[in-house]
């Protein structure tokens, strides 16, 4: 758990929070960062709990917002680059893989699946579209492997893109061993170093989480697929408003003891 390539660990944290799913919406990440930017205190960290791309049509402003909020928040007092941190959403963990499509059994099949999940706005932001992708679909690996360039290239292009894409973690956890955050799920049989997918694909799995994971007094996630807004059972919360569905984007505020204190709309 101390391989940053994959965990992140939030150390001193006096405050956490925690920022659901914005699927794009980038005019509703601004007005969020507003509200949050007037309540930031040293000692608070911030995990965004992934899907910040994919759904909403404003997928390349939001990466932008994310990294001016950033700079403004590392700009203050008392803060470093470790203060804040990115989680792999389904989102993020379907284009990485788009970007390797041409290995794939079944290519065309694989985009529809992931279209279907929301990834056409996602390919827009970088250059392509829903029509482009199916054409190249049965291009074959050499064709397919030119069009995966394409969207490499055209996301190094844009400034800080590939450096995010590159910072994101699987999870994040205090360093007492009280809190987790994830992304959509968490199969409670598993250790954590093996839970694989199951960040984004076992929402199931969470929902029946009815004993504490392992230290974990709370375990936090950011996306549901039938987005209650925040929900709290005895050991898990939910942070999702439905942001890039027609709802709103949510933030809360985690004391390090679990108790959620405050939540902000954007």
């Amino acid at each position: 758990m101390n391989d940053r390539r994959k965990f992140a660990k939030l150390s001193g944290a006096r405050r956490i929070w925690a920022v659901g799913s914005v699927h794009g919406e980038a005019r509703r990440l601004e007005r969020l960062h507003g509200a949050l930017a007037q309540r930031l205190t040293p000692g608070d960290r911030i995990v965004y709990l992934g899907n910040m791309i994919g759904h909403g049509s404003a997928v390349a402003e939001t990466l932008a917002a994310m990294m001016r909020f950033r700079a403004a928040v590392l700009a203050g007092q008392h803060s470093f680059a470790c203060d804040l941190v990115y989680l792999r959403g389904r989102q993020e963990e379907m284009w990485q893989k788009l970007l390797q499509i041409q290995f794939a059994t079944d290519p065309a099949g694989t985009l529809e699946w992931m279209l279907d999940q929301g990834l056409g706005p996602t390919l827009e932001a970088y250059g392509s579209c829903v029509d482009d992708a199916r054409r190249h679909a049965s291009d074959g690996a050499v064709g397919l492997t030119r069009w995966t360039r394409s969207l490499r290239e055209a996301m190094q292009a844009r400034p800080g893109h590939n450096e995010l894409f590159a910072s994101l973690r699987r999870t994040a956890f205090t360093e007492d061993g009280a809190l987790l955050f994830v992304n959509t799920g968490l199969d409670p049989s598993r250790p954590l170093e093996a839970q694989s997918d199951s960040f984004w694909w076992s929402s199931a799995a969470f929902a029946r989480i009815a004993e504490p994971y392992g230290s974990y007094r709370l375990v936090v996630r950011g996306f549901d697929p039938d987005h209650p807004g925040l929900k709290i059972t005895a050991y898990t919360a939910t942070v999702d408003g439905g942001c890039g569905f027609g709802g709103p984007l949510l933030a809360a505020c985690v004391m390090p003891g679990g108790e959620i204190v405050e939540t902000l709309e954007g």
